[in-house]
């Protein structure tokens, strides 16, 4: 039987009475100690003040308070806070209902919450207040309770409180579930002032001071009681000088697991040559061995998957050799493909191998081999074996564009035991955004910083000048658009939509480029099928004055079509496949369309969606209809332009921050070095 509003609310009502009286129980039967020993005289002597502490230390902060003072909590107005605010209400403390929204988009009452707070300590009432936002990162003070302070003029008190006895419970804060006949500690901070006038700069330092003093007041609250304080540090708010959390159970069994890849691969690598997808005579590489010697110097090792993250990571390396000549460079990546566009792209600038496959001897044998002095991944680019290896060796590892799908994030919080000692061990998480930040800091990530998208900041894909001419002489003056990076049943719907433009715009050439290319021959027999006439980039063929659809089933073209073509669909959209990167089809002039699937650019879509940068479709007539519209007017193909490459401009700057934080882990050149370099 489903529970009724009013019984939710009686269950949570009858929840908080009980939980009162626990807490009351607890606060009656342990041992008080406070430090510094004058705590609630500077409570009395600074009051009203903002109280801040720790989410999961939140509960028995009550406690601490003298009680001839009034004090109010800000409690969120949803789930587990009406049993929190419940039993704080039974404890004497009123309540501010609301709360800061994090890192998401729906209102949970910050402004009210933030007006009232004013209101009641202009009343004298001091305020208690957590610091870190649900649902995180945890341990990161948010901005509120810094302009809480700067409007009202008041202190922020850093408190924290620890028992002897205690159950953390598995959530984003470790909640503190604090158990009777103990003891019972309070830690204070020094009282932080904010100025009115401060600056931006001076306002992040002071909620860096914050996150500090509480983190500080914390450690003491625990050493008060003689207790362990690591059940109840969330992995991500870890100390990053802290060895990581030790292997266990999980990552002991995948290793093991991964193993028996090393009988197999030699199997499996020959049937993946077969099929075209792998390079037979650097198959060792697979294997983590290398006939490259290893460059003398620092040697910075960066992993990228696949194209898109090479395109990215290009001009990161890029910065770097402008930052440090000295630096030598090691690329992997896991595609042909992407190995050509290093090989093009960098040259000599850098080594290219394939990443070898993910078991425990070939990553060991690559590790020891290279011996990189930093290691750096992309994106969603978690090898276990390869990062425990790095690990192993005392090799600096960084995350950097990080960002993941909620299903991998489900999947990796539903196994702890991998998840948590695995990222634990980045010592920098550079995320694409602060929803990312917040997952990969729950999955134990210790330091996590938002650097923004580098596929915004990367170059725009190269152009085949000869290829582009040629193109453009066989389309001579025909209307034209692309799908891009298309998937499968994509393809169905382009070529419907191609029917209904057609009828619009006489001579109309449609561009489909597979994300697959080996598609290309069902492809185009589908297009046949429909009654139009086809043409095919793969078999050297160039669309004829007749040709419907031309399929550029090639590879490491997408920046020649994008140049070529007006407006473009990015694939992957029209299909739950997550989209593809927009920003590659705008650098090159093309106006974007996009289907409703577009989670993997979530960022970038909806700021250019926001801002009239492109336009979302769903089906074949909606495709047909914006295509139209587009081509019809060049005053309007102009300005979505216009809008999209603003849009896009105001998003860069990941690279620069990229590089900064990178060169901040590199180890410096040393005297040797530099004579040698000199000398080369």
């Amino acid at each position: 039987m489903a529970l009724t509003k009013s019984m939710k609310s009686k269950l949570m009502r009858l929840g908080g009475a009980n939980l009162a009286r626990f807490i009351g129980m607890v606060e009656r039967t342990c041992e008080h100690r406070f430090d510094p020993p004058d705590m609630q005289e500077t409570f009395v002597e600074q009051h009203p003040a903002i109280c801040a502490c720790w989410h999961g230390q939140f509960m028995m902060l009550a406690a601490s308070r003298p009680k001839s003072l009034k004090f109010s909590a800000m409690v969120a107005r949803h789930g587990d806070a009406e049993l929190i605010g419940e039993a704080m209400r039974r404890l004497g403390v009123e309540l501010i209902r609301g709360a800061g929204a994090g890192d998401r988009r729906k209102d949970r009452g910050g402004a009210y919450a933030l007006k009232a707070s004013l209101s009641t300590l202009k009343a004298g009432s001091s305020v208690v207040i957590t610091a870190d936002v649900p649902p995180g990162p945890a341990r990161k003070a948010g901005e509120g309770i810094i302009t809480l302070a700067r409007l009202s003029g008041r202190p922020i008190l850093p408190v924290a409180a620890a028992t002897s006895r205690y159950h953390a419970l598995n959530t984003w804060s470790r909640l503190t579930f604090n158990l009777p006949y103990g003891k019972l500690g309070f830690a204070m901070g020094t009282p932080i002032f904010v100025p009115r006038q401060a600056s931006a700069e001076e306002l992040e330092a002071l909620r860096r001071q914050l996150e500090a003093d509480l983190n500080e007041a914390t450690e003491r609250a625990f050493a008060l009681v003689g207790a362990d304080p690591t059940r109840a540090t969330p992995p991500g708010a870890r100390d990053p000088k802290l060895a990581p959390l030790p292997v266990g159970l999980g990552l002991k069994t995948y290793r093991v697991g991964t193993r028996a890849l090393q009988v197999a691969a030699p199997l499996v690598f020959g049937y993946r040559e077969r099929q075209g997808k792998e390079v037979r005579a650097r198959r060792a590489e697979r294997f983590g061995q290398s006939e490259v010697e290893r460059p003398k110097g620092p040697l910075l090792w960066l992993h990228a998957a696949s194209v898109g993250e090479t395109n990215a990571i290009l001009p990161v390396i890029e910065g770097l050799r402008g930052r440090r000549p000295d630096l030598r460079f090691l690329l992997t990546t896991g595609t042909r493909t992407s190995a050509r566009l290093a090989e093009e792209r960098l040259g000599d600038k850098a080594i290219h191998q394939f990443v070898p496959l993910d078991a425990p001897r070939f990553a060991r044998n690559f590790i020891k081999h290279w011996l990189p002095d930093a290691a750096v991944f992309t994106e969603s680019e978690i090898w276990p074996n390869l990062i425990l290896e790095t690990a192993a060796r005392d090799i600096p590892l960084v995350l950097i564009n990080a960002r993941m799908s909620k299903r991998s994030f489900q999947r990796w919080r539903r196994q702890p035991g991998i998840s948590v000692p695995l990222f634990n061990r980045f010592s920098l998480v550079l995320s694409q955004n602060t929803r990312f930040a917040r997952q990969f800091s729950e999955l134990g990530a210790r330091r996590v910083e938002v650097a923004g998208n580098l596929k915004i900041d990367a170059p725009p894909l190269p152009v085949d000048l000869s290829a582009y001419e040629e193109l453009k002489a066989a389309v001579n003056d025909r209307e034209c658009f692309i799908a891009a990076s298309t998937h499968n049943s994509e393809d169905d719907i382009v070529a419907d939509a191609h029917l209904s433009i057609a009828k619009v715009h006489d001579g109309l050439l449609t561009i489909i480029a597979p994300r697959h290319p080996e598609r290309g021959q069902a492809i185009a027999d589908m297009l046949q099928a429909k009654g139009l006439k086809v043409a095919r980039r793969s078999l050297n063929q160039l669309p004829e004055a007749t040709t419907d659809v031309y399929v550029a089933d090639t590879i490491g073209e997408l920046g020649t079509l994008f140049a070529l073509s007006p407006v473009a669909l990015i694939g992957g959209s029209l299909v739950d496949k997550g989209g593809q990167n927009p920003v590659e089809a705008i650098r090159h002039g093309a106006a974007v369309l996009t289907g409703p699937h577009h989670k993997n650019f979530d960022d970038i879509f909806e700021a250019l969606l926001e801002k009239g940068g492109a336009q979302k479709v769903s089906t074949s007539e909606e495709l047909a209809r914006a295509v139209i519209a587009l081509i019809g007017d060049p005053a309007g193909l102009a300005e979505q332009r216009t809008k999209a490459n603003n849009a896009v401009n105001e998003m860069k700057g990941a690279l620069e921050t990229t590089v900064e934080a990178l060169i901040a882990r590199l180890p410096e050149t040393t005297s040797d070095q530099k004579e040698l370099d000199c000398a080369s």
